[in-house]
């Protein structure tokens, strides 16, 4: 069973009626009762809870992290951040969504300004599978299309991706890398685009079967052997010069 650990700064549906029309329980509830599974043991964590919910202990029994952020970027303690980019160097996975793409984590963990065009006026949105082989598109059609969500633009200031799984194209003209996978140290991390705080895209089952698949992929490094660095003695007898 995977730990994951689903983290969402929780400020929008606490102070905007309607965000909390559309997830009344926060966007971390609708995910986490969305991606149930016998596979996964989820837990959620919040801006305002201590340590923002990722204390040592939680961070240490995760095995993938989703994080969901947007308003509150500025509020997430540099501390917790330089924790949570050690466990995703160490092997932890990192599903990165939406307007997360500018979360402290991320930035830090791309070395990038992460940034982008947007434009929300709740247009269609088709994203496409550029890569349908992949485990991430497992069981997942070959065109998702989102009746209304907010339009991401190119150029998107991330580091060339390691692999590009999906390219959305948009209503009013634009298109986006909205699925994208990178490596940091020994951990896993996926970019997934679609999640604006004002539709109703975590209920779609076709995002949850791609944040689900993202999950197993993600976790494939959590239980790997870790590098071992440092000074080494050698492997048969040498003749040291001196």
């Amino acid at each position: 069973m995977l730990n994951v650990t689903i983290w969402n700064e929780f400020v929008h549906e606490k102070i905007h009626d309607e965000v909390k029309a559309v997830y009344p329980e926060g966007i971390h509830k609708a995910l986490a009762d969305g991606l149930q599974s016998p596979e996964f043991h989820i837990r959620t964590a919040t801006l305002d809870e201590q340590e923002h919910g990722l204390t040592d202990a939680v961070l240490n029994l995760t095995d993938v992290l989703l994080w969901w952020g947007h308003m509150a970027h500025d509020r997430v303690d540099d501390a917790v951040v330089s924790k949570v980019v050690k466990r995703v160097q160490e092997g932890m996975g990192l599903i990165v969504l939406h307007s997360g793409h500018f979360s402290k984590p991320f930035k830090a963990l791309m070395g990038t300004s992460c940034d982008l065009k947007w434009r929300e006026v709740g247009e269609q949105e088709i994203l496409w599978s550029v890569n349908p082989s992949h485990p991430i598109c497992s069981g997942v059609n070959s065109q998702i299309v989102l009746d209304h969500e907010e339009m991401y633009g190119e150029f998107f200031d991330i580091p060339t991706p390691d692999e590009l799984i999906f390219v959305s194209n948009f209503e009013g003209g634009e298109v986006f890398r909205s699925g994208c996978t990178f490596k940091r140290g020994q951990g896993n991390i996926f970019y997934f685009r679609p999640g604006h705080e004002t539709y109703p895209t975590y209920y779609n089952p076709e995002i949850l079967k791609v944040i689900s698949n993202g999950i197993h992929w993600a976790a494939t490094n959590a239980y790997a052997a870790k590098p071992v660095f440092g000074n080494s003695q050698p492997l048969r007898s040498l003749e040291v010069l001196v």
